[in-house]
């Protein structure tokens, strides 16, 4: 009873925020912070360190590319200072962004000019959000088996929930694989544009890319899931433990003990022979005037 009580309330802790992680990671738009140091940059072109062409000039208060920003999975936000030339709109906590496109639909057939290598990099981000919204579809599957389980105390119904949190794991695991690969392509493998090779040098000298706090919330969340399934498991495991006890307890409870009793001739048990001999050596009734019956 104590080790599937205390495993189930390990394992909904777990699970509760591995769930809470997981969407505030999907939600928010800090998973890459890009910070450019535009006054390096300007510096540099001053003193002849360095040169921009005169498109790159022109873009350089009306692109993003020159321009601090955090990135998500949908959104490119500016929390310092917004481009003067890109269609902005506030975010829910209140910093300019604009999407990420992933031609869904794509209605005026954009794709069909991708480089393959584009074309790669656009199904492992379009199979990275399909893979979190499949993660969460088995949360939220696993949440009613849970409940059920605990309620009915099914060994069954745990173990299903279980198998449920293992496949949110997994395919949360490899949605942030996906993830990565999609930072691999857009920083080593594709040379146009907007992508990291396709920068002038100064953008690329001056730019500095690092992990943001959306980015660790989901690992963690993806690591409470597995806490959550591991726990679930072994919850699974006591209570059959458990129930195995209590039938063996109902049936011993069924069966009545017989006692020996101790017979007078030294033995145990009753004397067939005894009470034979004992129901005729019992004097009979008496009735009056029956010693002078012979007499006659």
């Amino acid at each position: 009873m104590v080790c599937s009580a205390i495993t189930l309330s390990l394992a909904t802790v777990a699970g509760v925020i591995s769930v809470a992680l997981l969407g505030i990671a999907f939600g928010t738009d800090n998973w890459m912070y890009i910070r450019v140091d535009r006054k390096q940059i300007q510096e540099d072109i001053a003193s002849g360190a360095g040169s921009l062409s005169e498109a790159d000039q022109e873009r350089f208060e009306s692109s993003g590319l020159f321009r601090s920003r955090t990135q998500g999975l949908f959104r490119t936000c500016y929390p310092e200072t917004k481009p003067k030339g890109v269609e902005l709109y506030l975010s829910p906590v209140e910093t300019y962004c604009e999407n990420i496109d992933y031609y869904i639909p794509d209605e005026e057939n954009l794709t069909k000019s991708f480089s393959e290598e584009r074309m790669a990099r656009l199904h492992m981000a379009r199979s990275m959000i399909a893979l979190f919204i499949a993660a969460f579809f088995f949360v939220f599957v696993a949440f009613w088996t849970g409940v059920t389980g605990c309620w009915r105390r099914s060994p069954g119904n745990i173990g299903t929930t279980a198998a449920l949190m293992l496949f949110a794991c997994l395919f949360s695991a490899g949605s942030m694989g996906l993830w990565h690969g999609v930072q691999y392509y857009e920083q080593k493998k594709l040379n146009e544009a907007p992508f990291y090779q396709s920068w002038p040098p100064l953008a690329q000298k001056h730019s500095h890319a690092a992990f943001d706090w959306s980015y660790f919330l989901a690992w963690v969340g993806v690591g409470c899931s597995f806490f959550s399934f591991l726990f679930l498991a072994i919850a699974s495991c006591c209570l059959r433990s458990e129930r195995a006890k209590a039938t063996e307890v109902a049936q011993s409870q069924l069966v009545m003990p017989v006692y020996p009793t101790k017979s007078s001739n030294g033995g145990y048990g009753p004397n067939p022979g005894y009470a034979y001999a004992a129901s005729y050596s019992q004097p009979g009734p008496y009735y009056s005037g029956q010693q002078y019956a012979y007499n006659y």
